[in-house]
């Protein structure tokens, strides 16, 4: 089990960036892009890097958390006495719904935010976007993780059907890909688009701070937080005063959180 926990996530991912790669070539909603592939070389570098470090430091520890929790019949999961297919279902809810919270309080916690900008500083916003967090992200992410894993009462298993979906998903929404308007608008009512995650990258903090969501978009919508534009090619991406050293490159997006010009959001 820990060798799935620490091989499954960048198999997964190398697979839908690939695919997503190839289609935002052929199908791009954003024209003009600069230096694409050394753009997507950084993206997932820095991905590479996280992956290394959850597999080092958290693999071996979600496993632990989870089954204490199953051992103990402690969380939510067991406390309702579910089992089968309504325990992942539920689970895969509940985990979707910490993913909105956590989301909104990376955007709502000054500190939070410092690390979380990075993300959104990337003004060529592609699949490989989606990959693009910083470490300090993930370590915070993955540490309050290990308390609501076993709250939840989920296993090893119920995580990695999530993960399975999430990171396709993620992938195409960060995607430069031109998807339909009619398609993007039925397909958002179950999962969440391209369409409305281009509106929480622009540089406008109104916009900025909307659709959190991670898979199902109904949550935006119970919390009030869902928000499009009538033509995202109006938007701009990416944040205020960022020069392209300081965004675009690994060094840069390293060295962000800790500098004065760490992710500001046009505010009017």
């Amino acid at each position: 089990m820990i060798d799935s926990l620490t091989t499954f996530k960048p198999v997964v991912a190398t697979v839908a960036l690939a695919f997503m790669w190839l289609v935002e070539g052929l199908v791009p909603m954003f024209e003009g892009r600069r230096e694409r592939a050394r753009h997507d070389v950084s993206n997932v570098a820095l991905g590479v890097l996280n992956a290394a470090v959850a597999s080092l430091l958290f693999a071996g520890a979600i496993l632990v958390a989870t089954e204490w929790a199953r051992g103990n019949s402690f969380g939510v999961l067991n406390w309702l006495g579910l089992g089968g297919v309504w325990a992942y279902a539920l689970g895969f809810v509940l985990l979707d719904l910490w993913q909105y919270l956590w989301h909104r309080l990376n955007h709502a916690v000054p500190f939070l935010w410092r690390f979380h900008a990075v993300h959104h500083a990337d003004r060529e916003l592609s699949a490989s976007s989606g990959l693009r967090f910083h470490t300090g992200e993930i370590v915070l992410s993955s540490v309050a993780r290990l308390a609501v894993l076993p709250l939840l009462g989920m296993t090893v298993g119920q995580v990695l059907l999530y993960e399975a979906v999430l990171l396709p998903v993620i992938l195409f929404h960060h995607g430069n890909v031109g998807v339909p308007a009619g398609a993007d608008r039925w397909l958002r009512w179950l999962i969440v688009t391209p369409w409305m995650h281009w509106v929480h990258h622009s540089d406008y903090q109104p916009e900025t701070d909307s659709n959190f969501s991670s898979v199902f978009s109904f949550w935006d919508r119970i919390f009030g937080s869902f928000r499009l534009v009538a033509d995202p090619r109006a938007l701009t991406l990416g944040l205020e005063d960022m020069e392209r050293r300081d965004w675009a490159t690994l060094p840069g997006m390293v060295a962000m959180p800790f500098t004065r010009r760490h992710g500001r959001r046009r505010e009017r």
